[in-house]
């Protein structure tokens, strides 16, 4: 068996052409870790952030960018008694050692079974935004019945899963996208939709409980506007502008105001695999490409004019 693999590398910050297919050495898993046989890599914005620089928690190049994945488990560590070898799984990885590569090590309390009812690109399209979206509402907003919910992006990544996660828990939902998605967004489940690039959302909604923002910027203040007394913003979008301004203004009236990023969760990700199971939630993937086409993928996620998401396949 092989020891070297193909994986992308950036041996610096800069834009898509910075990606490279580079040959390098398969990693080993270690205690409480699988080696997963990678399928299909999600896209997601947090990827072309951490590319440029503007995001550079994971540290200095080179590294492999990729968070999302769907893949076969080829071996485990010590302790790792979750999964075996043969099991497919999606989950989430890490840069600088990212999904974006033939193999890649992962906790194993960061994957589940892959369900059943969808194939590897749809499992691989899941994990950050489904993951995203679900703790937001599920953890943190405790969204149920009777509740108004505005989802910003509704179409993007994050928010048409979004959209059909608050559907599913009995909420009234309201979603913000281009008329050319509204469809879309109406058989996802969405109640009422406003064209953000007609109508001021601010202006048109009122006694919102809930708001998921995967915007930011003067979408925070603006969405205040909108909630209810006691109501809540949740802003997903992880790096961006300053939130002092938002943050005092939500105290100031009254409501919540909270800054989310997801948890990788195994156990998370199951709940996500029943909605699917159950046809409560389906993905969006919006393309396909080869792991070859890595700078491509990265030049149609920065326009952020995605209907759902794009995947890798390797």
């Amino acid at each position: 068996m092989t020891t070297q693999m193909r994986a992308v590398s950036q041996r610096r910050y800069g834009g898509p052409d910075v990606l490279e297919i580079v040959e390098t050495d398969r990693p080993t898993p270690g205690p409480g870790q699988a080696l997963v046989r990678v399928r299909a890599a999600g896209v997601n914005p947090a990827d072309w952030k951490i590319r440029s620089g503007a995001v550079r928690k994971f540290g200095e190049p080179p590294i492999t960018l990729g968070l999302d994945l769907c893949g076969v488990v080829e071996a485990v560590g010590e302790q790792a008694t979750r999964f075996r070898p043969g099991d497919e799984v999606y989950g989430c990885a890490f840069p600088p050692h990212g999904s974006y590569a033939e193999y890649v090590v992962v906790s194993v309390a960061a994957l589940a079974a892959r369900p059943a009812s969808i194939d590897d690109v749809h499992a691989a399209a899941l994990p950050v935004a489904a993951l995203t979206a679900w703790q937001a509402l599920e953890r943190v907003a405790a969204v149920r019945p009777g509740h108004r919910v505005l989802i910003h992006a509704a179409a993007g990544g994050i928010g048409h899963l979004a959209v059909q996660i608050a559907t599913a828990r009995g909420a009234y939902v309201i979603g913000t996208a281009r008329e050319s998605k509204h469809a879309f967004l109406r058989d996802l489940g969405a109640d009422e939709l406003i064209d953000y690039t007609t109508t001021d959302f601010a202006a048109a909604v009122r006694d919102v409980d809930v708001v998921l923002d995967p915007i930011s910027g003067d979408y925070g203040p603006r969405s205040l506007d909108t909630l209810a007394p006691g109501g809540i913003l949740i802003d997903v979008r992880g790096t961006g502008p300053d939130r002092a301004a938002v943050r005092e203004q939500a105290e100031a009236r009254g409501v919540r105001f909270v800054e989310f990023g997801f948890t990788p969760s195994g156990i998370d990700l199951e709940s996500v695999t029943n909605l699917v199971e159950r046809g409560s939630l389906r993905v969006a993937v919006d393309h396909v490409l080869p792991l070859e086409d890595v700078a491509k993928a990265h030049e149609l996620s920065e326009t952020n004019r995605m209907k759902g998401k794009i995947v890798l396949t390797l």
